[in-house]
């Protein structure tokens, strides 16, 4: 791994955790989780930029495949192994973290760091992270509004229904093409490794949604009913 590389790995991780006790002092109302989903939105909306000023070619973003590294894409990386470090251990110190989250931060900061060591596919991990993050700002938005007192709220159920529908068609429709271009190319074993695993974490976070979003919209359909019931 490059020495800058390292730099920015490292100074990420310290400006994260910085920016994380800076929303913990100027919000000392709010919880543990709030501020660090505040950290994640930044995150986010900075790694689809990043990701999305790295594409060599937007007539085809997914290429070229099992190729060298751009120092743009390398960069971009490394930003967000800096995050994928830093959040995976603050969720340790919030309630312990989900396993099904444990495994995603560390099979993306294990692939992340072989593609910045071994300078090559790019474009295939470039195209993950922006399909993985492009969804996230709806994903906190969603547990920050619960917090702001907006839970079962219109507001709520429109994050809700944008973090399913995006998500969804990411993970879901764009993100197992990027994995068999991945399978397929000739990338690392543990570059492909990767594309398979987050692949099978996004199936199954996909059918956890499914559900949530089955259960939040009955009961909104049950809710209303009633309501016109009493009328």
């Amino acid at each position: 791994m490059e020495d800058y590389i390292l730099r920015i790995i490292i100074l990420g991780i310290i400006s994260w955790t910085t920016a994380f006790h800076l929303f913990r002092k100027l919000l000392p109302k709010r919880s543990f989780e709030f501020c660090n989903r505040l950290v994640s939105t930044a995150h986010a909306t900075l790694a689809v930029v990043l990701a999305s000023l790295s594409v060599e070619n937007w007539a085809c973003p997914v290429s070229p495949l099992a190729s060298k590294s751009s120092p743009s894409q390398m960069q971009a990386l490394a930003v967000s192994l800096s995050y994928l470090i830093y959040d995976l251990i603050c969720c340790q110190f919030d309630k312990g973290g989900s396993i099904d989250n444990t495994i995603h931060h560390l099979v993306s900061i294990v692939g992340m760091a072989a593609g910045l060591v071994y300078r090559k596919s790019g474009s295939e991990m470039i195209a993950a992270l922006f399909i993985t993050e492009i969804s996230s700002p709806f994903l906190h938005l969603r547990e920050l509004l619960k917090e702001l007192g907006y839970r079962d709220t219109d507001l709520n159920l429109a994050a809700d229904i944008s973090f399913a529908a995006i998500f969804s068609f990411a993970r879901m429709v764009i993100g197992p093409y990027i994995a068999w271009l991945t399978l397929t190319a000739d990338n690392p074993l543990i570059i492909k490794a990767m594309a398979l695993g987050l692949q099978l974490v996004s199936a199954y976070w996909f059918y956890k949604i499914a559900r949530m979003m089955s259960y939040k919209l009955t009961k909104r359909a049950a809710s209303k009913n009633l309501v016109c019931a009493d009328k």
